[in-house]
């Protein structure tokens, strides 16, 4: 028998949210790209400090050392931080596609804080130099792999975020939010042992001070990764198990020969020319100069590196990413053809040639510098972003080993005993490969200035479809779990407060789905 109540339409699950909740929950929509954006930047200043202020910190040690700081130490210390990076890059890059950015971030950070203190406190066993060098190599590898992993988690979670703050300038804001800051980094980096050598400190000070200084922009970010969460994008397509690679690679074969191609040509350029700075201008300054001279030198030279980034950052939306690398790979190309040819001409007039050396460097941020980043972190789809921007950023970073291995040596043997001759060699040398850079980037690099991330998100949901791919693994369960049981109870709550009625609202009402980007 049939009782009546069994008839009886079941009542709707009803919540109440204050209108309180709500807006503060709206704001914290509202801002939490903004702050992800910011502090994804001061993360990534770690980077260009590092690397940067090992420049200073090599004459340091060849103050202090002399001849028994071989350039094997110089080039084993300048790699080991290669070396970390190019494996936190890869390393990371898959962590935060298959894990999630937070728990990516968190770790890198962590590593970063580690590896800095760490140089900081170096010693040799029984004051050996060699065992000081050797520790030095281990604790920059250590934190080589957390900085290496910010590069795909944070700049992967910047691009992810950019379309919620402002629309249509993403590569403005990527940009200053990744290679600015990274360029910053090197300012500062330049910064801190003038202030210490300007204030009478000694040269171990000078060095272990400067290393100490590296932990503070990963603790500036901290608290603030603790509270983030994944982006929208990313809870919505990601893919983090039954990674179909062989369909992936088929696909992106050809973008990731442009990402990853022009990243080591950039590098390879770059990075060599930025951290032997310091032993060119001392060389360029002569043996009367003073630590503090080349600092200051060496602090207005890596102020050049701003202009440019900041102007490829507003270029990259206006004449569109293509074009600006192509021609800041072109323009660095034949600046720095001409400044080989007239080299020693050029040294003899100083404050000439460092401002010279000041453009040659910033119009490689313009073009590559700034474009390398957010077109690895725009042209992907957002299952994979983390990865394929890991492989090309490391890629780029076996340029930048390449590079630093063979700068001081091919001075010798270019120079055939002349350091000058040698050097000018090397900026023609360089410069030719820049050349190179910009005719790889015009043929490989495809263009997505107007184009939302979404885009490619959609392309390669229906690729993996049209190849009998199951689509159903992208996004996280725990969304799909929580829109599911959402249906089966068949409402939704509303918004109540202090005087407020109570709303019942029908989920057949309700657009449980996060609207695409635009």
């Amino acid at each position: 028998m049939t009782h009546p109540q069994d008839n009886k339409a079941t009542a709707p699950n009803v919540a109440v949210i204050s209108e309180d909740e709500i807006e503060r929950e709206r704001k914290r929509v509202r801002l939490s790209p903004l702050f992800t954006i910011i502090f994804s930047g001061f993360a990534l200043m770690s980077d260009g400090y590092q690397v940067g202020i090992l420049s200073l910190i090599n004459v340091c040690f060849s103050k202090i050392y002399g001849n028994a700081y071989t350039s094997e130490m110089s080039t084993r210390l300048g790699n080991a931080l290669f070396v970390g990076i190019v494996l936190g890059q890869i390393g990371f890059g898959y962590f935060c596609d298959r894990v999630g950015r937070k728990v990516g971030l968190m770790v890198t950070t962590f590593l970063v804080i580690l590896g800095a203190a760490l140089c900081a406190g170096a010693y040799g066993a029984g004051g050996s130099i060699e065992g000081l060098f050797w520790a030095l190599t281990i604790y920059r590898g250590i934190l080589g792999v957390g900085v290496g992993g910010e590069y795909p988690c944070s700049s992967t979670n910047a691009s992810e975020s950019a379309d919620s703050v402002i629309q249509g300038r993403r590569g403005m804001l990527v940009s200053l939010a990744t290679n600015t800051m990274i360029d910053f980094g090197f300012v500062v980096a330049a910064i801190v042992p003038l202030i210490l050598a300007v204030a009478g400190c000694s040269y171990e000070v000078i060095w272990r001070v400067s290393f100490g200084f590296g932990v503070l922009p990963p603790l500036s970010v901290l608290y603030f990764r603790l509270r983030m969460t994944n982006s929208e994008i990313f809870q919505r397509n990601n893919l983090k198990r039954n990674v179909p690679y062989l369909l992936i690679i088929r696909r992106y074969w050809k973008y990731l020969l442009g990402t990853a191609g022009s990243w080591f040509i950039y590098d390879f350029i770059a990075y060599p020319f930025g951290i032997f700075s310091g032993t060119i201008l001392d060389t360029a300054i002569g043996t009367n100069g003073t630590f503090v001279q080349t600092a200051e030198w060496m602090c207005l030279l890596n102020f050049f590196y701003l202009p440019g980034c900041v102007a490829g950052a507003f270029s990259s939306d206006m004449i569109g990413r293509k074009n600006t690398m192509t021609l800041g790979f072109f323009l660095q190309g034949v600046l720095g053809i001409l400044m080989g040819i007239f080299y020693r001409d050029l040294t003899a007039i100083f404050p000439l040639f460092v401002v010279m050396y000041g453009v040659f460097l910033g119009l490689g941020e313009y073009g590559p510098g700034d474009m390398v980043i957010l077109t690895s972190a725009e042209i992907y789809p957002t299952a994979v972003r983390g990865t394929a921007y890991g492989w090309s950023a490391a890629i780029g970073k076996l340029g930048a080993i390449c590079g630093t291995s063979a700068f001081k040596p091919a001075i010798a043997s270019l120079g055939n005993g002349d350091v000058v001759l040698g050097q000018s060699r090397v900026f023609i040398l360089g410069s030719g490969l820049s050349l190179v850079g910009a005719i790889f980037a015009w043929l490989l690099i495809p263009d997505y200035t107007r184009q939302d991330l979404s885009y490619e998100d959609e392309a390669f949901k229906k690729y993996l479809e049209d190849n009998g791919y199951d689509v159903s693994y992208l996004g996280d369960a725990s969304t799909a779990a929580s829109q599911e049981s959402l249906q089966e109870q068949g409402v939704v709550t509303v918004i109540g407060g202090a005087g407020a009625e109570k709303q019942e609202i029908e989920l057949s009402d309700v657009d449980i789905h996060p609207p695409p980007l635009r």
